[in-house]
């Protein structure tokens, strides 16, 4: 049986642990990430936030190594036998499903520090994206802002605006704090949009090595 990709060009494939049937997470693949799974022995997936093919473990290590694929009676869901090499979620927790929700209570520890892994920038925005889903009771200031579209656009206007203030006049420990606000509050926005700051990176990544003058030419056509 064949997964007709024109007609499900991304499909559900569950990562479960080859010795003790654990499901560790669910992800998506495309045919190019279905193949290369295929092709290395080890976990591919599309990431739908970053909008890209990634190897489980790029950043991590913590690669899956593919014992078997399963694929369903539709040919359109694939579950991934796996050795798991250090831990499946990006919390740092042995599984993505940690959250009990009859429980109302985290049922999983933290078993890695993921804080060094993954660098700030991407450890604060999957910080946003938890707190975008928690509970409206539970305050902060990163709540507030992503219920309040308003203030949070008038905060990086703000922010923005500091930024250069600081750099036209004030010492550099002022840029670097008003900087690192800036960043913050446009990391909030991305959440808002649900756009991965690794996206960012890749755009950026496209013009290392074109003119700035070059670039806003091509965005013209």
């Amino acid at each position: 049986m064949n997964i007709d990709w024109n007609k499900t060009p991304l499909i559900p494939a569950i990562a479960q642990d080859a010795e003790t049937n654990e499901i560790l997470m669910l992800a998506y693949m495309n045919k190019e990430a279905y193949e290369l799974t295929l092709s290395t022995g080890y976990a591919h997936y599309f990431s739908r936030s970053k909008q890209r093919i990634w190897k489980k473990g790029e950043s991590s290590g913590h690669t899956q190594e593919v014992k078997d694929l399963l694929l369903d009676c539709d040919a359109d869901t694939v579950v991934l036998k796996i050795k798991q090499n250090g831990v499946a979620c990006h919390t740092g927790r042995k599984s993505c499903f940690f959250t009990s929700v009859m429980q109302e209570k985290t049922i999983l520890d933290k078993e890695v520090d993921t804080d060094a892994i993954y660098g700030v920038v991407d450890t604060l925005y999957h910080t946003i994206l938890e707190r975008k889903s928690a509970p409206t009771e539970q305050k902060s200031w990163t709540k507030k802002l992503l219920d309040d579209k308003k203030l949070m656009l008038s905060k990086i206007t703000e922010e923005a605006q500091e930024v250069a203030d600081a750099i036209d006049h004030e010492s550099d420990e002022q840029v670097i704090y008003e900087s690192a606000d800036l960043l913050y509050h446009t990391l909030v926005g991305l959440g808002y949009r649900d756009i991965s700051p690794d996206r960012v990176k890749q755009e950026l990544a496209r013009r290392f090595g074109v003119s700035g003058i070059e670039e806003k030419e091509n965005r013209k056509k």
